[in-house]
């Protein structure tokens, strides 16, 4: 049977690149020892206090419909929590909560693009961006990051790639998969682009309270930006709520209202029990919050002193999030080779860098989501797996 024109457009690279995880998970199931580095899922537990509250708001009785938009106590407390953490006013009207960020970043694009804008994306880039953009029929217009530089970001770089086309600029800092962060400079530097070009800007903060070094800026805080921008953001890394599936966007008021019109036929609303849940999150005074970003920052520290001085692999250092992008070109292996072995010798997942875009072929990205030993010892092994690649290699 017929099927739409939309399926292609929502596959392709970007839908393959989790089936390396996804044989990883099998071999895991069947009893297998698989150290699984392949995906940002945290390994930590959501804090008590917020799992206690979704207990409470079901004994309560909250089981109904809810606010599509959000519920007002949360909106406010997302509110209360730009101010506290950023120190940006954003009003609960330009506010709507979404099933995590990877929806509120489909509604955006659904409400903003149209069959052949284009959409600036520095690549690597997260792994579904080219299929969310392609859904509208626009078009992804990848700017490449190199390796060379750390895969930090040149903005004259995304000055040239403006056409007339050009409906928006997506950014995502601190970033996925490199972990680099912006800094202000360059977001005022892209600001000045969106307002020459009358451009929106994307953009996807969801490793905002995951940086180790340097400080988080958002587009929010800049001059005449609050009217041009959308940011999405979520509690899925920040709190360990990966399966709660709940996020926002912050937008014009008349943006915000096309995206709850989209929600009204896509959503009908975020459970209200979740939503209880998040206003925990965001309001108490959470110590494990600082026990994960310390461990997140020792796991890096770890894997990096794992490959430093290594012939065969070299560590790209992030200054934020919950991945390392590993250099493996010397070994003469493509990514997805090296990834593939690795997990066939090893019982060890990554991704290949190539998933995320051809600025990262000849990487791998690992994720941070394993205790300190594990990982440690995960990272040993990858070195050693390189290293035998590097002597049999031609």
């Amino acid at each position: 049977m017929k099927v739409s024109a939309l399926t292609q457009r929502i596959a392709g690279e970007g839908a393959a690149a989790w089936d390396i995880h996804v044989r990883a998970l099998k071999r895991q199931a069947s009893g297998e020892d698989i150290t699984v580095l392949s995906v940002g899922d945290p390994d930590f537990t959501t804090p008590a206090p917020i799992i206690e509250a979704a207990k409470q708001s079901l004994d309560r009785g909250a089981t109904h419909y809810a606010d599509v938009q959000g519920k007002g106590e949360l909106r406010e407390a997302i509110s209360r929590h730009y101010r506290r953490h950023q120190g940006v006013e954003v009003s609960p009207e330009r506010l709507i909560v979404m099933a995590g960020a990877q929806c509120g970043l489909y509604a955006t694009a659904q409400c903003l693009l149209d069959p052949g804008d284009e959409v600036i994306v520095p690549e690597p880039s997260y792994v579904t961006y080219e299929a969310v953009i392609q859904s509208t029929g626009a078009r992804l217009a990848r700017v490449p990051l190199r390796p060379e530089a750390g895969f930090r970001l040149d903005v004259a770089d995304i000055a040239a790639a403006i056409t007339d086309n050009t409906r928006a600029i997506l950014l995502n800092s601190p970033h996925n998969p490199t972990g680099q962060s912006m800094t202000r400079q360059q977001w005022e530097q892209i600001a000045e682009l969106c307002h020459r070009h009358d451009l929106w800007l994307i953009s996807d903060e969801v490793y905002a309270e995951l940086i180790f070094e340097g400080e988080h800026h958002s587009p929010l805080a800049l001059p005449d930006m609050a009217n041009r921008s959308v940011v999405i953001s979520s509690l899925s890394k920040s709190h360990a709520m990966t399966g709660w599936r709940l996020g926002w966007v912050v937008a014009p008021e008349a943006l915000i209202e096309h995206l709850d019109n989209l929600a009204l036929c896509m959503l009908y609303g975020c459970p209200d029990f979740i939503q209880d849940a998040a206003i925990t999150a965001l309001d108490s005074d959470l110590p494990e919050l600082a026990t994960m970003h310390a461990a997140y920052r020792e796991r890096r520290d770890s894997v990096c002193r794992a490959l430093d001085g290594a012939d065969s692999v070299k560590a790209i250092c992030p200054d934020a999030g919950m991945f390392v992008m590993v250099d493996i070109r010397a070994t003469g292996l493509s990514s997805a080779e090296f990834a593939d072995g690795l997990l066939d010798d090893c019982g060890i997942s990554v991704l290949s860098g190539e998933a995320f875009g051809p600025s990262a072929a000849g990487f791998v990205r690992l994720s941070l989501t394993q205790p300190p030993e594990r990982l440690s010892r995960a990272a040993t092994r990858l070195r050693e797996f390189a290293d035998a690649c590097l002597v049999t290699s031609p």
